[in-house]
């Protein structure tokens, strides 16, 4: 169970970090010429309504839920 968890917690790190990084290359293409072209929503008005910062969203929640899960699951372990 512990290599499930943290094997959870390793892809959930690597994807939010993508997401954010995608989600950050958007921005600063909004801020520049005041458009998103980069991410896949073509041309949007504002970087906050593409699917790419809902991803960064989710995958940080994710990751975040992935965390307290392994926390409470090593303490779970020391307590045994």
């Amino acid at each position: 169970m512990k290599k499930l968890l943290t094997a959870q917690f390793v892809v959930l790190l690597i994807g939010t970090l993508f997401a954010w990084f995608n989600f950050g290359r958007e921005l600063i293409s909004w801020w520049s010429s005041g458009t998103c072209e980069i991410g896949c929503p073509g041309n949007i008005t504002n970087p906050f309504l593409t699917p790419c910062f809902g991803g960064a969203i989710f995958f940080t929640i994710a990751f975040v839920l992935s965390i307290i899960i392994l926390k409470k699951s090593k303490q779970a372990t020391q307590n045994q």
